[in-house]
């Protein structure tokens, strides 16, 4: 039996985009907003579970690709250093550090993660150790890399995982070789979560020096 696709409604569509343009008023043209939550629309849309959490997630997906872009493109200044966690599924490891060194730095960075290949959702291991910690991945999900998340960052993370990245000069790239948690028990991904805190950690010091 197929299960109806979520759609979202039209009204929720014009309210996000009228949202955006206001936020982004003399930063981009209206028809930029419009491109940016259809191309949310059109990434999230299929994978879709839940209707209520649809209009969520295209804004903020919009809104994160629209200050990627404006912040690659110097149309607005940063207040904190970038960090971008790249996995190719963006399913585990880069979602994990990403959201540790957010947690970690008390706001004192901005951190995204991305893939190449985004999958439909977080490994749920991923979220369970992090939850142990007192952090929250519950409204996180796999993001697609592009340019201008590369871009807009000063320190470009990859997890061993084969995925590259655009080099662009003046940024710092490293390789972290982190084991995959896809189809690990919860014991190792708890191992996981712990080097990637230690990696974080001694991230951190370096960028917030």
């Amino acid at each position: 039996m197929d299960v109806p696709k979520i759609r979202m409604d039209e009204a929720a569509m014009a309210q996000i985009i009228d949202d955006l343009a206001y936020a982004y008023s003399g930063v981009f043209a209206q028809e930029d907003i419009e491109n940016a939550v259809q191309r949310a629309r059109e990434f999230l849309e299929p994978n879709a579970r839940i209707v209520t959490h649809l209009p969520v997630l295209i804004a903020r997906h919009a809104r994160e690709q629209l200050m990627a872009e404006a912040q690659a493109e110097g149309r607005v200044a940063k207040k904190v250093p970038e960090i971008l966690f790249v996995c190719v599924q963006n399913a585990g490891r880069s979602q994990m550090a990403a959201a540790l060194a957010e947690h970690l730095s008390a706001r004192r960075v901005h951190v995204r993660s991305a893939g190449s290949q985004p999958v439909d959702e977080i490994n749920p291991l991923a979220v369970q150790v992090l939850a142990e910690r007192g952090i929250a991945l519950s409204t996180a999900y796999p993001k697609p890399l592009t340019e201008n998340v590369v871009k807009a960052a000063d320190v470009v993370i990859t997890m061993g995982c084969g995925d590259t990245c655009p080099y662009f000069p003046g940024k710092i790239y490293e390789d972290w070789d982190v084991r995959d948690p896809a189809g690990e028990p919860i014991a190792v991904v708890r191992d996981i979560r712990d080097d990637l805190q230690a990696r974080v950690t001694t991230l951190l010091r370096r960028v917030l020096d």
